[in-house]
């Protein structure tokens, strides 16, 4: 068990409105921390009010990015319980991104025992109304005081917490995807299948040409040789082909080895899809559109769950997918992640750990 010193405030603050959340804008009373030192291993677990970090202008994470991130929820079920969502399948990802950055490992039981903690002192922020549920951001930075290439020799853990609404103001509403053909997020042996803000850094210039068009998000194609699918903004992606469910295959490392990515696999396969995990090019997507077979189209992510793909713009082509409606194999994932995230539905995969 992880000995965690408590720092509580005295005053809370105001809640937010519950019925206008956003994503992201609001953070709650506390945060966790943890540290650590060459030598000496992570250490100085506490949880403490919320606030500013006092950091000198040349820590490395500043200068060089050695920064990892997470994310994951809490859910309210309907008997008021709060529950997370396969957090050892984010902890594995996030020791997996620690390998890639030079970062040291911490104990998958120590990183629980914090999630729970934390989750349990800010436990009247997570919100009841539905689709609403409080969205937790570990992430990891590197403290060296110094401008020399090389790993950190110390770090800072971090946990903090947002109450959120809907990812997409559209909700789950078939939402508009441009295929970018000019820039890509990410390479084979680069750091695609890792949780870092690079990834998201380099990605903005493609969503915002894409806003600037009138899209949701951006479909991005591999790096090398601008030809086969990778994700949909920062979403894994889905495709219904011929009534075959298929998806980018992540053996080159440059995919996001998503949670719920994972999920809505294991859940196609127990009610009786054909999922194939594998490359998949634009051109086959395209030719599948013309043939009258390709059915359906979505992301998959923590954050929007399931988000579907109403149009899908090639610059040459224009496609308009199931009428620019929500397909069935989309609503079925939605339906049952959600039911199982909210305790609507009995978790039949043993995926739900409860917090309190």
């Amino acid at each position: 068990m992880l000995n965690i010193k408590y720092e509580l405030v005295s005053e809370k603050k105001a809640k937010p409105d519950w019925d206008n959340l956003g994503f992201g804008k609001y953070f709650t009373d506390h945060m966790f921390i943890m540290d650590y030192d060459a030598g000496q291993g992570w250490h100085d677990a506490r949880i403490v009010p919320y606030q500013n970090l006092s950091l000198d202008p040349a820590c490395m994470v500043f200068h060089y990015a050695q920064e990892m991130f997470e994310g994951l929820k809490a859910y309210r079920t309907p008997d008021g319980s709060i529950q997370l969502f396969r957090p050892d399948k984010n902890i594995e990802r996030m020791n997996n991104t620690n390998t890639r950055l030079c970062i040291p490992h911490l104990d998958p039981n120590d990183v629980l025992d914090a999630l729970k903690a934390i989750v349990n002192v800010e436990k009247d922020w997570v919100p009841v109304k539905e689709g609403t549920s409080l969205y937790i951001r570990p992430f990891i930075i590197a403290t060296d005081v110094q401008l020399g290439v090389h790993p950190s020799k110390s770090y800072k853990f971090i946990i903090i917490m947002s109450p959120v609404g809907a990812y997409y103001a559209e909700g789950i509403k078939p939402v508009k995807i441009f295929v970018e053909t000019e820039y890509v997020r990410a390479v084979k042996g680069g750091t695609g299948f890792a949780k870092v803000g690079g990834n998201y850094a380099c990605s903005l210039i493609g969503q915002e040409k894409a806003e600037r068009l009138g899209y949701s998000q951006v479909l991005w194609l591999d790096g090398i040789e601008h030809k086969y699918i990778d994700e949909v903004g920062a979403m894994n992606v889905f495709f219904v082909i011929d009534g075959k469910v298929v998806t980018p295959a992540l053996d080159e490392g440059n995919i996001l080895p998503g949670v719920t990515r994972a999920s809505c696999i294991e859940i196609l396969k127990k009610y009786g899809y054909t999922v194939e995990e594998r490359k998949l090019s634009l051109a086959e997507v395209v030719d599948a559109y013309k043939a009258g077979k390709l059915n359906e189209a979505f992301g998959t992510g923590t954050a929007a769950v399931v988000s579907p793909m109403g149009a899908l713009d090639t610059e040459t082509e224009k496609m308009v997918i199931n009428n620019g409606e929500i397909g069935k194999v989309a609503q079925k994932l939605y339906d049952t992640l959600t039911g199982i995230q909210w305790g609507r539905l009995p978790d039949e995969f043993g995926w739900t750990v409860k917090v309190n």
